[in-house]
């Protein structure tokens, strides 16, 4: 078997941006490439919540159809307009500066990639983010062996919730040892 080709050029360029910066937690490329085969099967608007450096974005435009639009959200000002520089050449990728929320105007989404934790709290807000059949990717979970899942001696509620909620259909994906996320999809 061979090894996967190396990351696209969007890509690099974010992962270079977040060595700058500074940015030791951009997705790993596990994650990506999920991302890119998710974005591939998607039509309409897929978004990113928490832009960071833009790893996500190039993930998701590295697979998505060419006419697919996808939509991040930056709260820095600053680094919103260095993404948006990596950017600049792909027509189908917009980089706002300001909080998640301001994608709103952009929903419902066909693809969703969710890194802040503060969001993945809010099922219902993001439920309503998405159109039926819509998928929400969730990363940044600690796998969990026990059910209800535990992590640090606490019940992760936040994962309990997503992964019963008759609205998706969900599951789980390990991503490496120390790593997973979760994929729901929209009902």
């Amino acid at each position: 078997m061979s090894a996967p080709a190396e990351v696209p050029e969007l890509v690099s360029r974010a992962l270079d941006l977040s060595r700058q910066r500074g940015f030791i937690t951009s997705i790993r490329n596990e994650t990506g490439r999920l991302l890119a085969a998710l974005a591939a099967s998607r039509t309409g608007t897929l978004a990113e919540l928490g832009t960071g450096c833009g790893v996500g974005s190039a993930w998701l435009s590295s697979g998505a159809p060419k006419d697919a639009r996808i939509v991040s959200a930056e709260l820095d000002p600053v680094l919103a307009k260095d993404v948006q520089k990596i950017f600049a050449d792909t027509q189908n990728v917009d980089v706002i500066a300001g909080d998640w929320s301001t994608l709103e105007q952009y929903a419902p989404f066909s693809l969703l990639f969710i890194d802040i934790p503060e969001v993945m709290e809010t099922i219902d807000v993001v439920a309503d983010l998405l159109e039926p059949g819509g998928i929400v990717v969730l990363d940044d979970f600690v796998p969990s062996a026990f059910w209800p899942p535990i992590v640090e001696g606490r019940v992760d509620t936040v994962r309990e919730r997503w992964l019963t909620d008759e609205r998706f259909a969900a599951v789980e994906m390990l991503i490496d040892v120390d790593a997973s996320l979760i994929i729901a999809t929209r009902r």
